[in-house]
């Protein structure tokens, strides 16, 4: 097989959760382009709807469906029916929310709203796609952390708690399932231009600090984010389990950005 070949998806059955809108779209749309059939699966059932007859039109094979991260009956369903129709060789879990607030201000019922979702809602994805593939004896789990996992500022504490704890679940469950053929990654990405973002995209003053941070001096595009996860997704990463991929142009590289004289 050549280079390139290692890269493609065709023949395999990728569910994209969060595939509505933002990373997810944009992993959609690369995993379709690289010749996998693609479940696109989102609580917004008409958006992630949109996507799958986008990718239609272009000529390749996709699906979707409403489901609720937050509900593991609902995930179980989901992945059931994706089989139905074959194996489900890759599972890709985006979907994240951050309520930004210093701790003392956080109450209860928001501190529940984003370890449901981020937290709780990825381990219902691990638990519901770990089972189906452990029992065929292949498969591939990508979930989604951040630098939040490693780095923080003020108002970020909870988010970045579900990002860190992301992580030892997807090493856990490297350990676990790999006996089983079975990989399970996570990709950490930087800041990216999506709707989680637009509130600090929309200040100009916090966008440019954002953007000095990363040592590309930018914001990362979803494509960007899309581009990794499928080389975890692929065969070039055949040997590539429990790790975290940082995608984050930079940010977690380098401490500061002064410059001493003469350097």
């Amino acid at each position: 097989m050549q280079d390139q070949g290692l890269f493609r998806l065709d023949g395999r059955t990728v569910a994209v959760v969060g595939a509505a809108s933002g990373i997810g779209e944009a992993v959609a749309l690369a995993a379709a382009r690289q010749g996998a059939r693609v479940v696109c699966l989102d609580v917004e059932g008409g958006k992630v709807a949109d996507v799958a007859a986008r990718i239609t039109r272009a000529g390749g094979e996709a699906d979707s469906a409403a489901v609720d991260i937050r509900k593991g009956a609902d995930v179980e369903r989901a992945f059931d029916d994706v089989r139905k129709d074959g194996t489900l060789d890759v599972v890709v879990c985006t979907p994240s929310i951050n309520v930004r607030k210093k701790l003392l201000q956080y109450s209860e019922e928001e501190f529940d709203r984003v370890v449901t979702l981020n937290l709780r809602g990825s381990f219902n994805v691990l638990r519901a796609a770990g089972r189906i593939m452990s029992a065929q004896g292949k498969g591939n789990i990508i979930l989604f952390s951040s630098i939040r996992s490693l780095v923080v500022e003020p108002g970020q504490a909870v988010y970045a708690a579900t990002k860190a704890g992301i992580v030892q679940l997807v090493r856990t469950a490297a350990a676990e399932f790999g006996p089983s053929g079975v990989r399970v990654n996570a990709v950490a990405p930087g800041v990216v231009d999506t709707p989680l973002t637009a509130p600090i995209k929309a200040n100009p003053d916090w966008y440019g600090a954002y953007s000095a941070k990363t040592v590309l001096g930018r914001w990362a595009k979803p494509e960007e984010i899309a581009a990794p996860t499928i080389f975890l997704a692929s065969d070039a990463a055949a040997y590539v389990t429990g790790t975290v991929l940082f995608v984050d142009g930079g940010w977690t590289a380098q401490d500061g950005r002064f410059t001493p004289p003469g350097m």
